[in-house]
């Protein structure tokens, strides 16, 4: 299929206006207020950083690793070592030192609570004028930032050292691609990091150090996931040209370790100064059976009551078995154990951890550009650091963390019939096309099937009686409805 092909078939398709159709659907304001960009545009980070008493760390070589299209840096880390051990400092935009809460900022941010990325278009939480310059940790410019100081052991034991303001400079900017495939092929230094002095060693720090993060972590019973989610890849006109996954690889394995370890070192923070805060809870599943159930239909066995470990290794087992169709059961897992939720911690009171990544204490403090949750967690150490009441009651907490979970589960729906819509579209031009496919699903709604390559999901519309989930199948391509994101496949 040439590109040419697909765009003159894409024409009569307006992606950015399905976007922004969905997002009202699903109770969300996609349009930033004037006043809310005028009040971005008059803050000046020049006089807030010049008038700060945060520590000056800009002289540590931190460095930042996201998606290369990524502008909205919310982190960046550094490593030392420590005789044996390993000092962790993960720097976190300090988004608050630029929206007060009561500010029209904040207000607007209250009300979506979350970044929507649909592929097409980015809905942010906060105007650009903050998230991708003023509070964003862009390369070369003075920021400030909350620091998470940790302690990690060749064990991969954490010892939470200290939470602090401090002011930081990233020294580079560099993508999850390009830094993974350079540490899995031991090859030269991208020119991004060799053109810093001592950069390729201190990453080299933060590899090891996230390796031993990550074993704790599977011994712990950490699941890790593989959901393929296909997402659209467009030009300047919002046309489709791709349907890409993102492939786990050596540097989003460092990045989700150290923003793990963060998150609960944070937790943990919090609960030691009697700090009442919002928590991030996957709760033990009461799916339990129909996981077990899984696993007797694949030959394998899991305990009878819910043990993370036993499924890590169950997990695992299936990866090295069956990696065509891990994705699928990954997707099966994911949907029975169900989404994370945020509540409120109380001090001195007992609360669910976080089942998926086996934990015991977990916040979410790492993207205050793009979660609310996380812009709240900042006021509440700030607070507290300054011996000042907390900005907000029990109940005020309680209401916000309803709302965040609320504007969740909306904010997957949209991305959810975005992906779909894309996936139309882009498939539009192959009717009449046979696949390999997986039945992902049989219900009284219909059986559905996923394409391997590219990753898209369909309706299995005719000859579907009798298929099982797991089948390996061959599908034609029927018809597509990008308006709706339906696609209609054949068994053949």
């Amino acid at each position: 299929m040439k590109n040419g092909m697909a765009k003159s078939n894409q024409q009569h398709i307006d992606l950015p206006r399905i976007a922004r159709q969905t997002m009202i659907q699903e109770g969300f304001h996609p349009d930033i207020p004037d006043n809310v960009h005028q009040e971005a545009q008059k803050i000046d980070e020049t006089t807030t950083i010049a008038n700060s008493t945060a520590r000056d760390l800009r002289q540590l070589l931190w460095s930042s690793i996201d998606n290369a299209s990524s502008r909205d840096l919310d982190q960046i880390e550094f490593v030392s070592k420590q005789g044996d051990d390993f000092k962790v400092l993960i720097g976190i935009a300090d988004v608050d030192a630029f929206t007060p809460k009561g500010s029209a900022i904040d207000e607007y941010a209250s009300e979506n609570t979350t970044s929507v990325y649909t592929g097409v278009r980015t809905f942010p939480m906060l105007p650009e004028e903050l998230s991708t310059d003023k509070s964003s940790l862009v390369e070369s410019e003075d920021r400030l930032a909350i620091v998470i100081e940790m302690l990690v052991s060749p064990s991969g034991d954490v010892t939470t050292l200290d939470v602090y303001r401090a002011l930081v400079r990233n020294q580079a900017k560099l993508a999850y691609e390009r830094i993974g495939s350079w540490f899995e092929n031991n090859g030269p230094a991208p020119d991004e990091v060799s053109r810093v002095q001592n950069l390729e060693e201190q990453l080299h720090l933060q590899f090891e150090a996230a390796q031993y993060l990550g074993e704790a972590r599977k011994k712990r019973g950490a699941l890790r996931l593989q959901t393929d989610q296909a997402s659209p890849v467009v030009d300047e006109n919002y046309q489709i040209l791709d349907l890409a996954t993102d492939e786990r690889n050596s540097a989003r394995d460092l990045i989700e370790n150290f923003m793990v370890a963060a998150n609960g070192a944070m937790a943990e923070f919090l609960d030691k100064i009697g700090v009442a805060s919002l928590r991030r809870v996957v709760k033990t599943p009461e799916n339990w059976p129909r996981i077990q159930e899984i696993a007797n239909e694949l030959n394998d066995n899991l305990p009878a009551t819910p043990d993370a470990l036993a499924l890590s290794e169950f997990l695992e087992r299936r990866r090295a078995a069956d990696p065509d169709r891990f994705p699928d059961l990954s997707l099966a897992i994911v949907k029975l154990l169900g989404p994370g939720d945020y509540v409120v911690r109380i001090p001195g009171q007992d609360s669910d951890g976080h089942f998926g990544l086996a934990v015991h204490r977990y916040t979410h403090s790492t993207a205050p550009n793009r979660r609310y949750a996380d812009l709240i967690i900042q006021r509440l150490l700030k607070s507290s650091a300054s011996g000042k009441a907390s900005p907000y009651t029990v109940s005020e907490l309680e209401q916000i963390a309803n709302h965040c979970n609320d504007r969740e589960s909306a904010a997957r729906k949209v991305e959810r019939k975005m992906r779909k819509v894309a996936a139309a579209v882009f498939m539009a031009n192959r009717i009449g096309g046979e696949f390999k496919a997986i039945v992902t699903g049989v219900t009284p709604k219909g059986t559905f099937a996923r394409i391997v390559k590219p990753p898209v999901d369909g309706m299995v519309v005719k000859r579907e009686h009798g298929l099982k989930v797991g089948q390996k199948i061959q599908v034609k391509l029927l018809s597509t409805d990008p308006e709706r994101g339906f696609i209609d496949f054949a068994a053949v």
